[in-house]
């Protein structure tokens, strides 16, 4: 049986120990025991924990910001429909993930400032999402196909926002309403606001 890398054992390990006890609990010498390796080897990899999250974020959970920064670079694309039911759709997916390897954060007051200064100076944060979908929808309305009255920042906060609000509010529900359903009727009422 082979063996598979360091590197990609320490991010299986990352996820599912951030998923199952939290990022708050999920310590670095966690991490490296699960992954088979020492907590030197984890760090040889990953400067900080912090950027262990980005990387679990990045590589194991659906990719939202490839996505954004590709249809930014190509404005007119497919059909601004097309593409916000699968921003909307990527985006549920993600924060339908990534909400319960964050919360834990939200406990621990001294951790979350920590943990949101050093994501700051990765450059990462909750905060890129919205601004790469507003860098989009800006790329849309240079090319025509959004209205010049529109707020790209407003929709995109309100797109993400409501992709977030999906993960957290029907955690305690019976039924989270299907990606499938949920994401069309998302773009459709966003695209009813922003276009002539």
């Amino acid at each position: 049986m082979e063996t598979k890398p360091a590197r990609v054992r320490i991010l299986d390990a990352a996820h599912e120990l951030m998923l199952t006890v939290g990022l708050a609990r999920a310590t670095t010498k966690e991490i490296a025991r699960a992954a088979g390796c020492s907590e030197a080897a984890l760090y040889k990899y990953f400067p900080s924990k912090e950027e262990l999250f980005v990387r679990v974020l990045t590589e194991r959970l659906p990719a939202l910001t490839p996505l954004l920064g590709s249809l930014a670079a190509e404005p007119g694309r497919g059909t601004l429909e097309e593409n916000l039911t699968e921003i909307a759709r990527q985006a549920a997916l993600f924060y339908e993930q990534s909400f319960p390897i964050a919360a834990s954060l939200y406990a621990e007051t001294q951790l979350k400032r920590r943990h949101d200064e050093a994501m700051r100076g990765m450059g990462a944060g909750a905060h890129v999402p919205i601004q790469a979908l507003e860098t989009y929808l800006r790329a849309e309305q240079d090319a025509g196909r959004v209205s010049p009255a529109a707020d790209p920042f407003a929709a995109a906060s309100l797109l993400m926002g409501a992709c977030a609000q999906r993960a957290f509010a029907y955690d305690a529900a019976t039924e989270r309403p299907p990606v499938d359903d949920f994401a069309p009727r998302l773009a459709r009422t966003i695209l009813a606001g922003i276009t002539r």
